[in-house]
């Protein structure tokens, strides 16, 4: 491979912005593609999977090179001297590259391949709460699994296609795909594309979502003709496979804190051909107090740590705080009390996050069942998806029924 300049001053900036500015890395990457229109898809595939790859190995990298954040300019220059060593990339005769120690580099990394936390590039803490809420043995594969690139899963729209159709009508524009076994509605990209600008996206036939993500709509047990609230909806992801699985019919109420991710809803709903969900912002309790007893099915994907979705977040892993864990899980339980009241006598309820942590999940619901909320409730079934095992980002889901 040949490096060139223009791409890697792009990677440079890019990584500056992530670690010293703290800008998500997905915005970073946004940005840095629209830098120069001439790139062809080669050099946008550099360019991003360059960035991801430093920013979910920077402990590791970090180490090997001896720098520290924030990082100076040299420094971020010897992060990606690491990553071109250990990929075996012929290194330019430029001023930034310094005389490159090969062999100390191969055999820094292989020293500190043999300790989890910099094998695995993630900080002291997050390691230690790993083993001491999974084990030993299961976190060890869990955050392997979890630091490898997440492929790219679509669910399709059929509302307006089969899964079966989709499949032909990609292939026309060149992206192959493949199903997922006991994931009725998922394909699998054979490679890596940018399916945003495909005409099948334009009109409505799928949504990009991990298969992980697309179980927890299935788990409600929602039917055409429900009334059905979405408590945490956001961006509406979970929300348009409701609308799915209902056939667009019956009532979808669609809330959050965030106007603005709501509005990002009501743009995809109207792609999508979905016609109903009400939007609701949660701008006070009597927003809630007024839907207390009216649901069918309520649905709280509840604000998580996100550490089952770091292979598609990896900058979370330096974003992520231990205090935030403390803070999330009291969130969490006000969540479950103050939400679950919307469920009707006879209703179902679905607690879900992309964690895999039990303190944010099992004993979540374990709390809440042994509250004064949750005393009329009845806990139904439960499902933890692990990354090491599903190949797929890491899920709960907790299904509890109103007596």
């Amino acid at each position: 491979m040949r490096l060139h300049r223009n791409l890697v001053y792009a990677v440079i900036d890019s990584l500056r912005d992530i670690f010293n500015e703290d800008v998500y890395a997905d915005k970073a990457v946004e940005l840095a593609l629209k830098r120069d229109k001439r790139w062809g898809a080669r050099d946008r595939k550099f360019v991003a999977e360059t960035i991801y790859d430093i920013v979910r190995w920077k402990r590791l990298y970090g180490e090997i090179a001896n720098v520290k954040v924030p990082y100076s300019r040299p420094d971020l220059w010897r992060l990606f001297v690491v990553w071109c060593v250990l990929r075996g990339i012929k290194l330019p005769d430029w001023n930034q590259i310094e005389p490159t120690p090969t062999r100390r580099i191969k055999g820094k990394f292989d020293e500190l391949s043999k300790i989890r936390k910099f094998r695995e590039s993630i900080p002291d803490w997050m390691d230690e709460i790993g083993v001491s809420e999974l084990g030993e043995e299961v976190w060890t594969k869990e955050i392997a699994a979890l630091n490898k690139q997440a492929e790219v899963i679509l669910r399709t729209n059929t509302l307006n296609i089969s899964k079966e159709k989709l499949l032909k009508v990609l292939a026309t524009e060149d992206v192959n795909a493949t199903f997922i076994k006991g994931h009725d509605d998922a394909l699998k990209l054979v490679e890596r594309a940018n399916v945003f600008k495909t005409q099948a996206f334009k009109q409505g036939y799928f949504e990009v979502q991990d298969a992980s993500s697309q179980l927890v709509a299935k788990y409600l047990e929602v039917e055409p003709g429900m009334k059905v609230i979405d408590t945490c909806a956001g961006a509406g992801g979970k929300t348009l496979h409701l609308a799915s699985l209902m056939q667009n019919k019956g009532q979808i109420i669609a809330m959050d804190i965030y106007e603005s991710k709501l509005k990002k809803l009501k743009v995809r709903a109207r792609r999508n051909g979905v016609h109903n969900i009400d939007l609701k912002v949660i701008d006070s309790n009597k927003v809630i107090k007024k839907l207390h007893d009216k649901a069918d099915r309520v649905l709280i994907d509840a604000p998580c740590s996100g550490i089952g979705v770091i292979r598609r977040n990896p900058d979370s892993k330096w974003k992520l705080e231990p205090e935030f864990l403390d803070k999330i899980r009291a969130t969490q339980q006000e969540i479950l009390a103050r939400y679950s009241k919307m469920v009707k006598s006879g209703g179902k309820l679905v607690y879900a996050t992309c964690s895999v942590l039990p303190s944010e999940n099992q004993q979540q619901i374990e709390f809440f069942l042994a509250s004064d909320e949750g005393k009329d409730f009845a806990f139904v079934s439960d499902k933890k998806v692990l990354a090491h095992k599903s190949g797929y980002d890491g899920f709960y889901m907790a299904l509890l029924e109103r007596k």
